[in-house]
């Protein structure tokens, strides 16, 4: 591997607690000391990154330390040129299924492409070289691997199902025999005329050994190495528990005269109704996991699986996705998903966008618009000419995102993994400790009461719901702001923006509506109005500040053309000046013309009114001669009213940010009763506004249109970046908004504090259960009220645990933003 840093990822299978993370995170830092490693037991991934990282070293680590490595089959494609008939297909297809690791191949000849399913092993350079050498050449089509984890996770369900059934299916009887002689005489005198205890407990026996052996077999498989390793896990706890139970009474039955008489009794029920009460746990806990994944589901299900593709000579047909490319033309009927990232070529319609921007209403595309995979066209036809790859996509980046901050760990995670390292062995002490002070100073027989506390201790512990109850949360929430238009980038970003406790907020864009309009233009009698808005527009045109736009738009209407344009200077912050037609022309703030010398006092009074309102003033000045004033209004979001108080009830402070002059940017912090306004401040300015912000409040967040606000986003807390439905590839946010309004803010905030909500109870639940439990089931209240805890029912609270936690976090499924609460 090169020495730039990069990362590894592939999924685990067999984790069933946190000790088993834990586990796997320890022997894969060990062999990768410097990098950064991140298993999580929700998504059942480990995320590596790092330099000279070796995918197959990391992998046979995991193997080793007891665990399986799931490396799902991948499709790539290729572009193939040469072939001119079906006997090219077949020759190019023959070579290339001689390759090892290659699952399948698809060749289409009109499209002269290729798909291979292949292992991880695969690459497309070695394809590439096959085909090649067939007399032909390829080369690779990027896009995004199709994620078959789903359809595994569906499988694990469904073999978990099967064993629960046959589990049950041999344990019904064990239990009828055994514990029906507790609850009627009449049964248990039948059973002893008919059966004799020595058939009775054999017939027991033989139906415990296949529970044990069939659906039991996957506790022994991990638990039983993971012990010798002396790294004992939760299925150490079950396989020690259960062949305790299962290995006394096979000498109670077999060998009765090694055992004092009075201790002669056999636990086959305890046994075979343990391992069945915790396959019963693990299916519901399989079952809920699958729906805290099901975001993700959603957003993959949304784009189509064919597109109706228009060949050059008009022909429309249907093609798969895969076999859609950059320049192709796509013809969407009303009611039809969208099924490229494009622009319309032809039609005009209303897109409903509310499944990737969270926004209720349809949006009007005409020619010259962008529309975004997975929309619902709804009207008329719309022609696309698609100009984004498929891995390129908006919703495949979503996707990306959501699955990298569900892997994520938070900071709150850090702790809980301490304990868990240390907490399967201490059960097993203490379960060992149950054991000698029952058997010593247990009620006879203390060997059989010693023997079933000592289980009971081991069943009952339950690591996997503290692995579980953040991860799940993760899961849940990150996929429900999907749901909402709300993608956090870095999934530590739930955590901090519930500690945040302060708000900078860019304004143009992000409080207004970023789009501009030129309210007032007022020329000095030595020059024409008609010629100084075509200086000034053909000035703009090389700006990227949004006010430009106004004064474009301006001239544009009254359809001035633009003139060329000579020694184009920006001032950061102030202004700009060039030539035109051998004139210096300046345009820019009052700063600027102060600066240049230049008189702007006949402006005062109508400056100060627009001001005054919240309205921006720039200056025009010709050959050093103040020449016209433009005042261009930004209007306020009708959002952002009702945004400014929920963050105050939210309890945090308001702080807007603005490069505007102080008067014009505190006009609309008052409009909007802002607590505190930072103004006059330059692009490169807004990181140390943050940081003063951070010095008075501090933990911050700063909210921003992402354009100029790098590095802002980069330096804050919590860097929230607002999008417009396909500007999501903002590097420096760690939380990307696809509405371009503060609500979605807001929805996001309310989100980190509802999840951290979420976990503490998980965690309070799980750690709580653990220590008042695992007493109980040591016998603690039997010296003076009699009451122990049977394995078996120690089984069933310990898969309740699991299910608690994931249904629990499963509530964030039910989320509202603050704004639709009150609705």
């Amino acid at each position: 591997m090169g020495a730039s840093t990069h990362r590894v990822e592939f999924t685990i299978h067999g984790m069933t607690c946190a000790s088993c993370v834990g586990r796997v995170e320890k022997a894969l830092k060990k062999a990768a000391p410097q990098a950064d490693v991140n298993v999580n037991l929700a998504t059942e991934r480990a995320v590596i990154q790092g330099d000279h990282l070796n995918e197959a070293d990391l992998i046979a680590v995991v193997k080793k330390t007891g665990y399986d490595v799931i490396q799902p089959n991948k499709t790539i494609e290729l572009h193939i040129l040469g072939m001119t008939c079906a006997s090219c297909v077949g020759r190019v297809e023959k070579a290339l299924q001689k390759v090892e690791g290659v699952i399948s191949v698809h060749i289409n000849l009109a499209t002269e492409k290729a798909t291979l399913t292949c292992q991880e092993t695969v690459t497309a350079h070695r394809l590439e070289q096959v085909v090649e050498r067939a007399g032909y050449t390829a080369t690779e089509i990027k896009q995004q691997v199709p994620s078959d984890r789903s359809q595994q996770k569906a499988h694990e369900r469904q073999h978990l199902k099967r064993d629960l059934w046959c589990a049950v299916l041999f344990t019904l009887p064990i239990f009828l025999l055994e514990m029906g002689s507790h609850v009627s005489h009449g049964f248990e005198s039948w059973i002893h005329s008919h059966l004799g205890q020595t058939l009775n407990w054999s017939i027991q026996a033989v139906l415990a050994t296949l529970v044990l052996v069939i659906p039991g077999r996957r506790f022994y498989q991990k638990g039983i190495p993971a012990l010798l390793r002396l790294a004992p896990d939760m299925n150490s706890l079950v396989s020690v528990g259960t062949l305790a139970a299962y290995g006394f009474s096979m000498v109670a039955l077999l060998f009765p005269s090694v055992l004092p008489e009075h201790t002669l009794h056999v636990y086959f029920e305890a046994a075979a109704v343990i391992v069945t009460l915790i396959l019963l746990g693990r299916y519901f806990e399989a079952k809920a996991k699958g729906k805290t994944s099901q975001a993700i589901q959603h957003l993959i299900g949304l784009q189509p699986k064919m597109a109706r593709v228009i060949a050059e000579d008009g022909t429309v047909s249907e093609v798969a996705i895969d076999a859609i490319h950059t320049g192709m033309l796509i013809q969407i009927l009303p009611g039809q998903k969208i099924a490229v990232d494009g622009v319309v070529n032809q039609g005009q319609s209303y897109v409903d966008e509310s499944m990737i921007t969270g926004e209720p209403l349809a949006v009007k595309k005409q020619s010259g618009s962008r529309v975004v995979a997975g929309t619902v066209n709804q009207q008329g036809q719309l022609t696309v000419y698609v100009d984004t790859a498929q891995h390129d996509t908006v919703l495949s980046k979503i996707i990306q995102m959501v699955e990298q901050a569900q892997g994520s760990k938070l900071p709150i995670q850090t702790w809980v993994d301490r304990i868990t390292t240390w907490f399967v062995p201490v059960v097993m002490l203490a379960s060992l400790i149950t054991f000698l002070i029952w058997l010593i100073w247990g009620p006879a027989p203390s060997l059989s009461f010693a023997l079933v506390n000592a289980v009971a201790v081991l069943i009952i512990a339950c690591p996997c719901a503290m692995g579980l109850a953040t991860p799940t949360s993760i899961m849940v929430a990150t996929g429900q702001g999907a749901k909402m238009g709300i993608l956090f980038r870095k999934g530590d970003a739930l955590q901090s923006l519930k500690e945040v406790k302060a708000v900078g907020i860019d304004k143009t864009g992000t409080i207004t509506l970023g789009q501009p309009q030129v309210t007032r233009f007022t020329v000095t009698p030595s020059f024409q109005a008609q010629h100084v808005l075509q200086y000034v527009a053909s000035l703009e045109q090389f700006s990227e500040h949004p006010l430009a736009l106004a004064i474009l738009d301006r001239a544009k209407a009254e359809k001035l053309e633009l003139l060329a344009v000579e020694h184009f200077i920006t001032v950061t912050g102030l202004g700009i000046h060039a030539t035109i037609d051998q004139m210096k022309i300046q345009v820019g703030s009052d700063q600027f013309m102060y600066t240049l010398g230049i008189d702007i006092q006949q402006f005062k009074t109508d400056a100060e009114q627009d001001i005054t309102s919240g309205k921006t003033v720039i200056y025009v000045a010709i050959d050093g001669v103040l020449a016209a004033m433009f005042t261009i209004a930004d209007e306020i979001k009708p959002s952002s009213f009702s945004a400014i108080k929920q963050l105050h009830a939210l309890g945090l402070k308001v702080v807007m940010i603005s490069g505007d002059q102080e008067k014009t940017a505190q006009a609309i912090a008052t409009q909007l009763g802002i607590d505190d306004v930072i103004a006059g401040v330059r692009p490169e300015g807004k990181s140390q506004a943050i940081e003063q912000l951070q010095a008075n409040y501090g933990k911050v967040a700063y909210i921003g249109d992402g354009i100029n606000d790098a590095p802002a986003l980069a330096v804050a807390d919590v860097g929230i970046a607002i999008g417009t439905g396909t500007d999501i590839a903002i590097e420096s946010a760690d939380v990307v908004l696809m509405s371009g309004d503060l609500d979605a803010a807001i929805a996001a905030i309310a989100l980190s504090q509802a999840t951290i909500k979420n976990i503490q109870q998980n965690l309070f639940w799980a750690f709580i259960y653990n220590i008042a439990l695992i007493p109980i089931a040591a016998g603690i209240l039997y010296p003076h009220y009699q009451i122990s805890l049977s394995p078996m029912l120690a089984a069933f609270a310990m898969g309740l645990s699991s299910v608690f936690v994931l249904t629990n976090a499963l509530r964030l499924t039910q989320f509202k933003p603050p704004s639709l609460k009150h609705q």
